[in-house]
């Protein structure tokens, strides 16, 4: 697969969002950083078609994306949903979580991640006292 170019401002925002990441950014990514999950690679605030996501595992095609109440409001879903068109166009899978979810629910976060990237299935270690996690669906 030919590498996209990626415009040089794309490549300065992209490390500047790197210095200044939300506090739901961070605790995920200390969680994803250096292989720690299941062994998937994950970088952080990735440029990819023109937009800069938060997290990506290139091996499993895979974006996570943590959202601030900001993205609930209808422009902000709608520009969201552009985005995850775009982004699958390319054959990337889109999970989104909300900041509240990853402060407050780590481990299940971190099992959909798991799950969703073809590691381990639905029921595996599945705790009834730690559910999956409340991810948001692909915007469609």
């Amino acid at each position: 697969m030919p590498h996209t170019p990626i415009p040089p401002a794309n490549r300065r925002n992209a490390k500047a969002m790197r210095r200044v990441m939300t506090d739901a950014e961070l605790k995920l990514w200390n969680e994803l950083r250096a292989h720690r999950l299941m062994g998937l690679g994950f970088r952080r605030q990735v440029p990819i078609a023109g937009y800069i996501v938060d997290f990506a595992c290139s091996a499993k095609k895979l974006i996570v994306e943590v959202d601030g109440s900001q993205h609930a409001d209808d422009s902000a879903a709608s520009r969201d949903a552009l985005r995850t068109r775009r982004l699958e166009q390319d054959g990337w899978s889109i999970l989104r979580f909300w900041n509240d979810d990853v402060l407050s629910d780590i481990d299940n976060v971190c099992q959909h991640i798991v799950i969703s990237a073809g590691l381990a299935g639905p029921g595996a270690a599945a705790d009834p006292a730690h559910p999956r996690p409340t991810a948001r669906e692909h915007m469609s």
